[in-house]
């Protein structure tokens, strides 16, 4: 017996998709990939990220907006959906009745390491964001589920922030228990590793 192979999907056919449910899906080289429910743990470092972003874009200044749900198209045939990612205002004005998936770069972009992510977060979409041109890239490790080679021995919570340089990202800063975070992005940022995993 011959398996039918699932169809290719399009980016355009992603944003059409509505199977009924609420499950939320990334496009991934064509297929869809249903997303697992997050743990409290997860979305309250989320929402907390959120947050802290906010008030660093009022002390700014600028015309950006840090966001929960929404997606971030990567290539052609993939789309993401960051944890948190920061956009420009401008990005999305003409686009308020489309589906929020971000197709120019976003700013920043947060992806919190679960079990299930923890390949994507620290291969697949470190690549996929840098080749799209995400100025800074952070990678949220409450549970130190990455390889010792992403996140050093003894693993320990870590948060590993990328940042974009002539195209490509530079070998990640580090922060652990109370490192306090440094940020390309937010230079006023005052918050310790122990914090943001705290929520």
């Amino acid at each position: 017996m011959v398996q039918a192979q699932p169809a290719t999907l399009t980016f355009a056919d992603y944003l059409a998709h509505d199977d009924g449910t609420d499950t939320r899906y990334e496009l991934v080289r064509g297929q869809l990939i249903a997303m697992t429910p997050p743990t409290w743990q997860h979305l309250l470092i989320a929402r907390y990220l959120e947050r802290l972003f906010e008030v660093q874009i009022q002390q700014l200044g600028t015309r950006w907006l840090a966001l929960q749900g929404a997606g971030q198209q990567v290539n052609d045939d993939t789309s993401r959906l960051p944890d948190v990612i920061v956009v420009p205002i401008a990005s999305i004005q003409d686009d308020y009745q489309n589906t929020a998936v971000l197709s120019d770069a976003a700013i920043l972009a947060v992806e919190i390491v679960s079990p299930s992510s923890t390949a994507d977060d620290y291969l697949h979409k470190l690549a996929e964001y840098e080749a799209k041109g995400i100025a800074e890239y952070w990678i949220v490790d409450p549970l130190a589920l990455g390889a010792s080679r992403y996140i050093g021995t003894p693993k320990h919570p870590t948060i590993s922030i990328y940042r974009l340089a002539e195209g490509e990202y530079l070998a990640p800063l580090q922060f652990r228990e109370g490192d306090v975070v440094e940020s390309a992005i937010f230079p006023e940022l005052r918050v310790t590793a122990q914090e943001i995993f705290g929520q």
